[in-house]
């Protein structure tokens, strides 16, 4: 079956394919009833736009790329429901690629989407080493999602200021009499990794408490690697809280933590990082740091289609603790 064109579609209804082109545009020189009936016709025979035609005649294609290590993670689904439905407000076309927090994926999803012609990237940049460049977009213009690469100038970026809250959730627990507060958190190759270990080092510091080495655990963020540092940090019995700084680390440690111990005879307390849905109804509910999603993805469009890119170079917004 030939493919679908401006002029094949032209042929069929016995008008000029410029009329057709006004009109699949949403021209106002063409009058609606002709304009909607052009565009049933166009649906009927399996019209799609090319964005290279698009990109000759000199017209935006309107797509644009997100890039995340994965949806498991109820942030990321959520971030991407919320920017997929506030893109098709705005005309946008959405292309989701997982990136598994792998460099080399990730510049296999930045190439798909130059060859599409997308405008614009939304990412969280997967953890780069020294020696590996910076990741290859062409002209599309990249925002950075929660992490910084490492020219943390170079692009416009969307961030979190979870520092006063994770301060404060550690203040929150030395209220509650706890001295013996373990972290687990992302590691120092992660921008984020390394602000909210600070943040957490901060408050114990505000609290007066010293934490030895051995209670501060960080490596590469994932729901294992939290639920295994949270029963090590549990059998080695010398915690009596655990602070978690990060949405899959979070699930992970409290995975743990409920196996280990009962509603009835808990030892340990546990102020997780996100705030998925199940967090509300877990026993009495699970405190936590709460991120706004849903701003977080409006933010991502309105940087996307703003005309004046110098005026949203950096958006940050605040997280907040949630005693439950």
């Amino acid at each position: 079956m030939s493919r679908v064109t401006i002029k094949s579609i032209a042929n069929d209804l016995g008008i000029s394919h410029m009329t057709v082109s006004r009109a699949l545009s949403n021209s106002p020189k063409v009058q609606k009833e002709t304009r909607d009936a052009i565009q049933k016709r166009a649906r009927e025979l399996g019209y799609v736009k090319s964005a290279v035609a698009m990109v000759m005649r000199g017209e935006a294609p309107r797509i644009v790329g997100l890039l995340l290590p994965n949806i498991v993670n109820e942030f990321y689904a959520r971030f991407a429901n919320d920017m997929a439905t506030t893109c098709e407000l705005h005309s946008q076309q959405l292309i989701i690629h997982l990136t598994n927090d792998d460099v080399a994926i990730e510049q296999q999803a930045l190439d798909r989407l130059q060859e599409v012609q997308a405008t614009s990237v939304v990412m969280v940049p997967a953890p780069r080493s020294s020696d590996q460049g910076a990741p290859i977009a062409g002209s599309m213009r990249i925002i950075e999602l929660i992490r910084q690469g490492g020219d943390t100038d170079k692009n416009p970026a969307i961030l979190v200021e979870d520092g006063p809250a994770i301060r404060a959730a550690v203040l929150h627990l030395a209220q509650e009499g706890h001295k013996d507060i373990a972290y687990i958190g992302a590691n120092r190759e992660l921008s984020s990794g390394r602000t909210r270990l600070e943040a957490f080092l901060d408050g114990a510091k505000q609290a007066g408490l010293e934490i030895p080495q051995s209670m501060i655990q960080t490596g590469p963020p994932s729901f294992a690697m939290g639920r295994a540092r949270a029963k090590g940090i549990i059998d080695a019995g010398q915690a009596t809280a655990i602070l978690c700084g990060g949405f899959e680390i979070s699930n992970g440690a409290l995975s743990a933590v409920i196996e280990k111990t009962t509603a009835s005879e808990r030892t340990i307390s546990f102020i997780g990082y996100g705030d998925p849905s199940f967090y509300a109804w877990i026993d009495s509910g699970v405190s936590t740091i709460q991120v706004p999603v849903t701003e977080l993805a409006h933010c991502a469009v309105e940087m996307i289609t703003s005309s004046d890119q110098q005026q949203s170079r950096r958006a940050s917004f605040s997280a907040r603790l949630v005693i439950r």
